[in-house]
């Protein structure tokens, strides 16, 4: 069967080839840049492929070697040989068979995070600015760009909640598994007897979506502008730029007030209603395939808990995949390589298995 699919896949690289040196083809840049896209995709398929088909090839010819010798040493030369090679084509085939996992299409886009302070009161908006802080230098190890779109600080440098925005090559295909509730466990600055308090924070991921891909009824939005305001209430602009953006339909109501420009306060708002309405329709998609979103790592769930940070100990855990790692200071520097490479595999591995 993964051969058959091998062949199918070289048969379309060459179609590809094909068409994509057709005049007509080059001048739709749109259609030529769709080809590109699936032609990068393929590619590295198959020249493992072919790296597999020259492996087998070399074994073939090293066992017929190995039935016309008569020479002792150099039987136990070629046996060798032979284990070697079964060997390296073991692996190919486990990575051919991870390659052909079909990839989740939102992998290659920007996100939308959402961080919102839950159980815990203010220790809880302290978490969630550690948690902010911890993605920012992530972002920053890959070479990302983060953009920041809403806020509601508390006075203590906390945040009830935070949105920004993540950009980049493959941001969503890393960062979707950390939607879901981070639990942290910790003595609070405020606490005098010196008990540990256990405080909760929501994380969403949400890809984000061009116009052209989700339709919005201008009808079906109340757009109200108001007066930005920072702590206390106090007046932070002397124009009317904060936006809030309510989509009638589903009852999403989003707000933004970070910039001074009305204008920049919309476009930001409405990146976010594109995300949030995004995520709605897969989610009814899904519910109406019978996929159960919380057995799937990184579906978005909002209300599992996948991960708790022991500040007593140093330790952070991944309740999904049942890796503690005690290196907590590393994690909040933004050092998560670890749990999203495992993560990453334990999904490959959980895909595997539900398609034998």
């Amino acid at each position: 069967m993964i051969v058959e699919r091998l062949e199918e896949l070289q048969r379309r690289l060459k179609d590809l080839e094909i068409e994509m040196v057709d005049p007509e083809v080059i001048s739709d840049q749109n259609k030529y840049k769709i080809l590109s896209k699936e032609y990068s995709s393929i590619t590295p398929i198959i020249q493992k492929y072919e790296d597999f088909k020259i492996q087998n090839m070399e074994l073939t010819d090293t066992k017929k070697l190995l039935k016309e010798e008569n020479d002792n040493e150099m039987k136990d030369f070629l046996s060798s040989e032979i284990e070697e090679i079964e060997n390296r084509i073991e692996v190919l085939e486990e990575e051919l068979t991870l390659l052909l996992i079909p990839r989740d299409p939102d992998s290659d886009k920007d996100v939308i995070m959402e961080i919102r302070a839950g159980t815990g009161g203010d220790e809880a908006a302290l978490f969630a600015s550690d948690l902010f802080r911890m993605y920012c230098r992530f972002a920053d190890s890959k070479g990302w760009k983060l953009d920041f779109i809403y806020s509601n600080p508390t006075g203590i440098d906390g945040y009830k909640e935070v949105i920004f925005s993540i950009s980049g090559s493959e941001v969503y295909g890393n960062l979707k598994y950390e939607s879901g509730v981070h639990r942290v466990q910790r003595i609070p600055a405020t606490e005098s007897s010196g008990r540990v308090h256990t405080s909760a924070v929501t994380i969403a991921v949400l890809p984000e979506v061009e116009e052209s891909e989700i339709e919005i009824n201008p009808d079906d939005l109340r757009v109200d502008v108001y007066r930005s305001s920072g702590h206390g209430g106090q007046s932070v602009n002397t124009t009317d730029s904060a936006v809030r953006i309510t989509h009638i339909p589903s009852g999403i109501v989003v707000t933004c007030q970070d910039e001074k420009s009305q204008h920049k306060n919309r476009s930001k708002a409405m990146r976010v209603l594109r995300a949030r309405l995004h995520e709605r329709t897969e989610m009814e998609r899904m519910e109406k395939e019978a996929v159960i979103r919380r057995s799937q790592v990184g579906s978005g769930d909002r209300s599992e808990k996948i991960r708790t940070y022991n500040f007593s100990q140093s330790r952070v855990t991944d309740h999904r995949i049942g890796l503690t790692l005690y290196s907590l200071d590393s994690v909040l520097r933004g050092d998560l390589n670890e749990f999203i490479t495992k993560l990453k595999k334990n999904d490959s591995e959980r895909q595997l298995t539900s398609k034998q």
